[in-house]
Order: structure tokens, then C-alpha cells, then sequence
């Protein structure tokens, strides 16, 4: 990891994890934005347990597939898209993110369809902004069975999204297969 870094940053507070040391200028809060599309949305049976006290929330969309679950959707995002994967560090995640935002200021451009020879299309939800990164994300981690550097069911990470008409990294939880016999959710809309 190295350090996220603000111009003319003078007096900073320090954020130590066993791998990295950042620095962020007084004043300037710590934000984590996490893009969600199913049980975490507003009005959803996870979201007041897990995303309550966001400052912020907008609709946002991301590109994958979408396909439904057991009670849950599930997304698969395009692996050129990924920027990063998260880490068991939230604080190394949010400047992974604030350090990515140049990149994805750009068009992306469109990536041929997968096995099936489908198109990846737009998923939308929920793009959540956290000032509490290391309060908010290792529950939600937990209830999305991810662990970083392990086997797990979602692995997350950092793709870019659409706000507004506007591109910005998000962390996101997607599967590496959403296996064959899944129903794909055309609409990207969970629920359908």
C-alpha cells in the first residue's frame, strides 16, 4: 500500500495499520463509498442493521450482470473493470479509493460479452458514503462472507461507477461465478 495524498496537506492526522501509515489533512473526513444493490438497499431487510448513518446516499450504477439469488441478487462485474480488491484493512481500502478517482474519469470502453456471449449492461442501487470506514465495513464484510485473501462467497471490490453522469471508484461485493443455472435479472434491477 502507500500513502493517499492531498496537495498543500500541512498538519495531518495519522492512521496506522500494520502495513501502512496515511495521512489525511485536518479537516477532511475519512469517506468510504460502497455501492450496494440488494439487501443493503433502503428499505431492505439488511440495510438497517448494516447502513444506517450514512452521510450520503444516491442512485448509482455500476456495469455486470446481475442474476437472482436464494432471497438476494447476486452481480458479477467484468474483470478489466476491477481497480483494486478490498483488503482487511478499511482505512488502506479508503485511499486505495481516494488515490483511484483519477481513473476512472474516463469513458470506459465496452468489453465483449462473457461465455455466454451476453453483453455486461448496467446494474443499479444504492452508492452509500461512510465518514466511518473502520466502524461500517467489517460487519458488512462479515454478513457478505468476505474474506480478503481467503475462500469466500463475495469477494470486494473497487470498479467504477456512474453517479450523476459522473465516474468514481466504489467498493462493491461481487461473485468470481454466478454459476450456469442462475436466472439473469435483465433489468439490473434487484427486485425485479
Amino acid at each position: 500500500m502507500g500513502r493517499a495524498h492531498w496537495p498543500n496537506a500541512s498538519v495531518c492526522r495519522d492512521k496506522i495499520d500494520s502495513e501502512s501509515m496515511f495521512r489525511f489533512p485536518l479537516g477532511h473526513s475519512i469517506m468510504l463509498k460502497l455501492f450496494v444493490y440488494g439487501t443493503l438497499k433502503r428499505g431492505y431487510r439488511n440495510h438497517q442493521d448494516f447502513c444506517r448513518g450514512y452521510v450520503d446516499v444516491r442512485q448509482a450504477s455500476v456495469r455486470g450482470r446481475l442474476y437472482e439469488g436464494p432471497g438476494y441478487p447476486i452481480l458479477e462485474v467484468p474483470e478489466g473493470d476491477v481497480l483494486a480488491q478490498g483488503t482487511t484493512s478499511p482505512l488502506a481500502d479508503a485511499a486505495t479509493q481516494a488515490r483511484m478517482a483519477h481513473r476512472v474519469r474516463t469513458k470506459l470502453q465496452p468489453l465483449p460479452g462473457g461465455a455466454t456471449g451476453e453483453i455486461w449492461g448496467a446494474v443499479y442501487g444504492e452508492l452509500f458514503t461512510f465518514d466511518d470506514p473502520e466502524t461500517r465495513l467489517p460487519p458488512i464484510d462479515r454478513l457478505e462472507g468476505f474474506h480478503s485473501g481467503g475462500r469466500c462467497l463475495y469477494r470486494r471490490v473497487l470498479v467504477p461507477a456512474s453517479v450523476e453522469g459522473v465516474r468514481q471508484p466504489v467498493w462493491v461485493y461481487v461473485v468470481e461465478n454466478p454459476g450456469v443455472s442462475r436466472h439473469r435479472i435483465a433489468s439490473g434491477r434487484w427486485p425485479e
